[in-house]
């Protein structure tokens, strides 16, 4: 085609072939320029060739007016601006210098040139470039020695570096490598190639630096959530501090007036005519009085618990020995319902926790099971032990747990008078339950057939660690 009918701005739609068809000129899709047709004709002078473009025709007018960045086939990217790159050249060679200098500028990105490359490092330092294009051979300071120096400055370290150069050595491309260069092309280079190279570490530097900043911001969240929880962890402290001091003073001062009310409580009652009401009237005063104390001393455990936990030392505990107190301690509670407590459990083994701890949690989880055992019934107590794991299981017979309370059922006020026939459990379970999970076991609640509650207690391994000699 002539060259006469090529006109700027034309958008070729073919490869642009001489008319041999042996040499590729520009490629499907490329942007004719007014420098474009100046070296075509130039070309078509020294070659003394004809330009063709295939079977169809070869350009036509591109409708594009802005600078946009093109793809590797040299069409529009659609939506995509080009990105306001600097890319900065080095190199001795004048002809080289303006060859890449112009080419580039056609692609829509910023160039600035330099001969030498303590020219080009003054440059850098008052003006980051977004990548530079370094030769090696030069005079005063060749290309290695240019690389290293931007890589030893914090300002511009972060500056991708494409070498371009005529050695083609490995050990020579090793070198600029290891001076910090990302990329090496050898002279005489492909616009194509140079372009392609561009491009891509253009993109990679911008993820890299989009990255980095990433990378800072989450740094930053990180380091203010950390002082947040941090602070949040202090005023949880606190509170807790408080907490426990106010009901440890609180404990202490209803302690004092409850004290003579029941004082005064009890001489009234003790000065009444003995008459079967006087005596249910006494019997009640009994369990609200002590039904005040347990509630007191459950509130403070619980506190205690929740608060300081970790500060109880565990130590190797006989089971036998904490089995054996809590069954004393509930004896009482157990005959004035007329209900028996028997036990068959081995008394070899060894609970890591905290006697009083365990006595207080086995007492409460035997109320618990005396609560649900009818009148001349009797509350039973098993032992099986499973390779490393031991189980307690916990049984009373004769009243039902309604299904709606069992997922509950160790929940603190969750199960009240109304809930059950065994009347309100007060905070027992729940305190049982604290306990037994700060030892790091187990415990769960089952309805028995035809009627009556099972309590199974699992101590794992890290629970049971031995075993002693003796019997209940």
């Amino acid at each position: 085609m002539p060259i006469r009918e090529l006109r700027a701005g034309m958008v070729l739609e073919t490869d642009l072939v001489s008319s041999d068809g042996n040499l590729l000129i520009l490629k499907e899709g490329t942007v004719l320029s007014e420098t474009w047709l100046e070296r075509l004709e130039n070309f078509a002078r020294t070659r003394g060739a004809a330009i063709g473009g295939g079977a169809h025709s070869p350009a036509r007018r591109s409708g594009n007016t802005n600078n946009e960045r093109w793809d590797g086939r040299m069409t529009p990217m659609k939506g995509t601006m080009v990105a306001q790159a600097d890319i900065m050249i080095v190199d001795d060679n004048p002809s080289n210098l303006k060859l890449l200098g112009d080419m580039l500028s056609q692609q829509g990105y910023g160039v600035s040139l330099f001969p030498l490359g303590r020219l080009a490092l003054a440059a850098a330092m008052r003006e980051l470039p977004s990548l530079i294009l370094l030769d090696i051979n030069m005079p005063e300071m060749d290309g290695y020695e240019v690389c290293e120096r931007l890589k030893s400055s914090p300002r511009l370290a972060d500056i991708p570096v494409i070498f371009l150069s005529a050695l083609a050595e490995v050990e020579d491309k090793v070198k600029a490598f290891r001076s910090g260069g990302v990329d090496y092309i050898s002279k005489p280079f492909q616009f194509e190639e140079v372009r392609a190279r561009v491009e891509t570490h253009l993109k990679l530097h911008s993820l890299q630096q989009a990255l980095k900043l990433q990378n800072e911001h989450l740094e930053e969240v990180v380091a203010m959530r950390t002082r947040e929880l941090s602070d949040a962890n202090n005023r949880l402290t606190i509170l807790d501090r408080s907490k426990n001091e106010f009901l440890n003073l609180i404990s202490h001062e209803f302690r004092t007036p409850l004290n003579g009310l029941l004082g005064v409580g009890d001489l009234i009652l003790d000065g009444m005519p003995f008459t079967r009401e006087n005596v249910e009237l006494q019997e009640l005063f009994q369990q609200s009085r002590q039904r005040i104390l347990s509630i007191l001393d459950d509130a403070l455990l619980l506190t205690q618990l929740d608060v300081s936990g970790e500060q109880f030392q565990f130590v190797p505990v006989p089971l036998h020995l904490a089995l054996s107190r809590a069954i004393g301690a509930t004896a009482a509670f157990a005959e004035c319902r007329g209900v028996a407590i028997r036990s068959a459990c081995p008394a070899q083994d060894l609970i890591l926790g905290h006697q009083d701890l365990l006595t207080r949690a086995l007492q409460d989880l035997l109320e618990a099971a005396v609560k649900f055992t009818e009148k001349a019934g009797a509350v039973q107590v098993a032992c099986e032990a499973v390779q490393d794991s031991l189980t307690v299981i916990i049984e009373g017979a004769g009243k039902v747990l309604p299904a709606h309370a069992i997922p509950r059922f160790f929940e603190l006020f969750s199960v009240g008078e109304e809930s059950t026939p065994a009347g309100d459990l007060g905070l027992g379970p729940g305190v049982a339950y604290r306990i037994l999970t700060l030892f790091g076991a187990s415990v769960r609640v089952e309805c028995r057939t035809p009627s009556g509650i099972r309590l199974v207690i699992s101590f794992g391994r890290s629970t049971r660690v031995g075993c002693v000699t003796g019997s209940l």
